[in-house]
């Protein structure tokens, strides 16, 4: 019986977390991992809290317990990264983040000694290389990604720099962020554990805004400036690892400084590249042939095997080979003119732009529209949602194109918000007709 109930507690768990459009395939290895996370007690809790960001109150109301006590788990979760908090008018609010990108790599931005780290590397390790199926719902499910990739600024040919949004530039976003942490890379110190780890540097990880906030203050990530932060930019292009951001224009959480060796999204770039599983830069690299050594720079600096060596077929010269491009799988990231000795390679514009989501409430709605979870987001059974929470979500909506919002009120089926799409079209075509 007690083995029947630990499997119901995390299943709730399981449940819970795939409500959210990053969610995670339930599988015995999902369990072991959330095991080593959370307590049997904690899993039953959090499984019950709903998706938006809740108070100690309405925790406590959905728990059935004084305010005090669970205000004290609250607390605990949170400065265990398993739970992100913040002061909101006055109030703490709380909110449970999904496992990617969340509290996975929380668990392993520093070292700990509260969780047996090198057996969740390696049960991440398995759930992610090897089982698949939660990585490929992940970068593979729908259209909208999570993460983007950012171009290498220094990069971009002069002639096409204002071509590059201040919210496609690493450096600007690091500059305009009004809290900056920094903390050690999950995914090369998941690897570390495995003996498999890069020679890459470690602290690289860069969190912002209102996550960072959280993690800062519970110590999982340093608190910097952002001349500090730049200087880490710059080390981590020094390096040639590959800037990959959260996919909205405004109010980034996070940038990874990527190696292609051990990052999550790049070896799924390579693995799933007919699909796209991440969103490349508004550049794609254009190699002239007559202008390549064959020296094969490229070739190791590429993370999405977008280069290859074939002979140069000159029969002077049987030895001499050239790089040829895939340019299905260039990322843009612009690494490879970065390496390139003889000037081969320039970044041009793509034909089409990438759309970026504006911000974070905009991407999880398209998100959850094409995965089929925006009832989970819109009704949350276990908690009523707030004013603020469903004015973000229905603004959201109101960005989408008329297909999309066409496809809200056909999964929903609610008169309310078709009644609101269709007042906002109204007063719409009335502000472009007058103007």
């Amino acid at each position: 019986m007690p083995h029947l109930n630990r499997h119901n507690a995390y299943s709730s768990l399981m449940e819970r977390l795939n409500r959210f459009p990053q969610g995670a395939p339930p599988s015995e290895l999902l369990t072991k991992i959330l095991a080593l996370l959370f307590t049997e007690k904690e899993a039953k809790l959090v499984g019950q809290l709903p998706m938006h960001p809740f108070s100690p109150a309405k925790a406590a109301e959905i728990w059935r317990v004084r305010e005090v006590e669970a205000f004290r788990t609250l607390e605990d979760l949170a400065k265990r990264a398993l739970l992100l908090d913040a002061e909101h008018d006055g109030e703490k609010l709380y909110v449970l983040p999904p496992p990617m990108a969340g509290f996975f790599e929380f668990s392993l931005m520093r070292v700990r000694a509260d969780i047996d780290q090198a057996a969740l590397s390696l049960l991440l390790y398995q759930y992610l290389n090897q089982e698949q199926e939660f990585i490929s719902r992940l970068f593979i499910e729908g259209r909208t990604r999570i993460g983007r990739i950012m171009v290498g600024e220094n990069e971009v040919p002069p002639a096409h720099i204002t071509r590059v949004y201040n919210y496609e530039r690493a450096s600007e976003v690091i500059k305009e962020a009004k809290k900056i942490g920094v903390g050690t890379c999950y995914c090369r110190h998941k690897m570390q554990h495995l003996g498999r780890a890069c020679a890459a540097p470690m602290e690289t990880c860069m969190v912002f805004g209102p996550v960072a906030d959280s993690l800062i203050r519970h110590g999982h990530a340093r608190a910097i400036d952002s001349v500090k932060c730049l200087d880490l930019l710059q080390q981590a292009r020094e390096h040639n690892l590959v800037q990959f951001g959260e996919n909205v224009q405004g109010g980034l959480s996070f940038i990874c400084n990527c190696c292609s060796c051990c990052c999550e999204a790049l070896i799924a770039a390579r693995k799933f590249c007919n699909v796209q599983p991440v969103h490349s830069t508004n550049f794609i690299a254009e190699l002239t042939a007559t202008e390549c050594s064959g020296c094969g720079r490229c070739i190791d600096a590429c993370p999405a095997e977008a280069v290859r060596l074939i002979s140069a077929n000159a029969p002077q010269h049987p030895w001499l080979r050239r790089c040829v491009q895939d340019s299905e799988r260039c990322l843009g990231c612009g690494v490879c003119v970065r390496v390139c000795r003889s000037a081969a390679i320039t970044l041009k514009p793509r034909a089409e732009r990438v759309i970026t989501p504006v911000d974070s409430a905009h991407r999880i709605v398209l998100m959850a529209l094409e995965q089929g979870k925006l009832q989970h987001l819109i009704w949350d059974n276990r908690a009523l949602v707030s004013h603020r929470a469903m004015a973000a979500i229905v603004g959201a909506i109101l960005k989408l194109p008329p297909v999309k919002q066409a496809l809200v009120r056909s999964q929903l089926g609610s008169h309310y918000l078709q009644g609101v799409i269709e007042r906002h079209a109204e007063r719409s075509s009335k502000t472009c007709y007058r103007y």
